[in-house]
């Protein structure tokens, strides 16, 4: 996936041998290998800030979609309840609880009220 974007392997690092003058190796040459690595570095930095930004947006995502599975668990449980005509105190404060949630979690009043207003249609 990356491979076009990656010049150089562990084994060319590795394996790389500079032409030596008489006062050492080539400095030319050694600059340009230098930037060469210096170039793949910056590429790896990219594609792991990209991973760990993707891997942050799906972990939030997985968060709310439990969120939401608790929610229709919920509204499913008190429907049931409430066809049978039997509406406990326990059903009342898990929907209370659930409520506080949503209002004082980490979801803004914006999210919530739309949320509200997407159950309602």
């Amino acid at each position: 996936m990356y491979q076009n974007k990656i010049t150089l392997t562990p084994r060319d690092i590795l394996e790389k041998e500079f032409k030596i003058d008489t006062r050492g190796y080539r400095l030319k040459e050694v600059d340009q290998f230098l930037d060469i690595v210096i170039s793949d570095y910056e590429q790896f930095f990219e594609i792991i800030n990209g991973l760990e930004k993707e891997k942050a947006d799906l972990l939030a995502e997985i968060m709310n979609l439990k969120q939401e599975l608790r929610n229709s668990k919920l509204s499913v449980e008190v429907a049931s309840n409430s066809a049978s005509g039997e509406v406990t105190n326990v059903d009342v404060i898990r929907r209370l609880s659930q409520l506080e949630k949503m209002v004082y979690g980490a979801k803004s009043s914006n999210e919530v009220e739309t949320e509200e207003n997407k159950e309602d249609n």
